[in-house]
C-alpha cells in the first residue's frame, strides 16, 4: 500500500480508504463487515471514513464494534466522521457549534473511540457563520476530541 500526507499535514494515511457509506449498515450484518475491514487493514488500509448520515448513524455502529472486535492498536489507523445530517430537527443539522458538538460525541460513542483523526463539515452551511464553525471546531480539538 502506498501512503501519502493528507493535505498539508503530516497525517500519512493510505492512498485508498475503507468508507461505510454504501458498505455498511442495512447492507451487511456485523460479522461480514468486520472480516471486511480486516482484510482492508491487513492490505495496508490505514483510513476508515464514516459519517453521521450513512444509515442515519448505524454505519459508524457497525464500523465501532467492527474495530472493537478486531482490536487494532489505535495508534495503527485513522478514523473519520462527518457532521452536517443529523437529524430531522433543526438543532439536529447543519454546522452549528451546537450540532457539530452534538455529532463529535455522538460519532466517539457509536464508533467506541476517544477521538476522531478528523472530523469533517459533510458540506457548507450557508445559515450558519464560517467564524461559528470554526471556533467550535477548534473546541473539539482543544477538548482532545479531535
Amino acid at each position: 500500500m502506498k501512503y501519502r500526507n493528507l493535505g498539508k499535514s503530516g497525517l500519512k494515511v493510505s492512498e485508498l480508504s475503507y468508507g461505510s457509506w454504501v458498505t455498511f449498515s442495512f447492507q451487511l450484518d456485523t460479522a461480514l463487515a468486520t472480516e471486511m475491514l480486516k482484510i482492508a487493514y491487513d492490505s495496508g488500509v490505514n483510513f476508515f471514513d464514516n459519517a453521521e448520515a450513512y444509515a442515519s448513524g448505524e454505519a459508524e455502529v457497525i464500523m465501532g464494534e467492527a474495530l472493537k472486535t478486531l482490536g487494532f492498536t489505535r495508534d495503527t489507523y485513522c478514523v473519520s466522521s462527518k457532521a452536517f445530517w443529523g437529524g430531522q430537527l433543526p438543532t439536529q443539522r447543519g454546522l452549528s457549534a451546537k450540532h457539530l458538538t452534538d455529532a463529535c460525541n455522538a460519532a466517539l460513542q457509536r464508533l467506541q473511540v476517544d477521538y476522531l483523526d478528523l472530523f469533517f463539515c459533510h458540506r457548507p452551511d450557508p445559515e450558519t457563520p464560517i467564524e461559528e464553525t470554526v471556533r467550535a471546531m477548534h473546541a473539539l480539538v482543544m477538548q482532545g476530541k479531535i
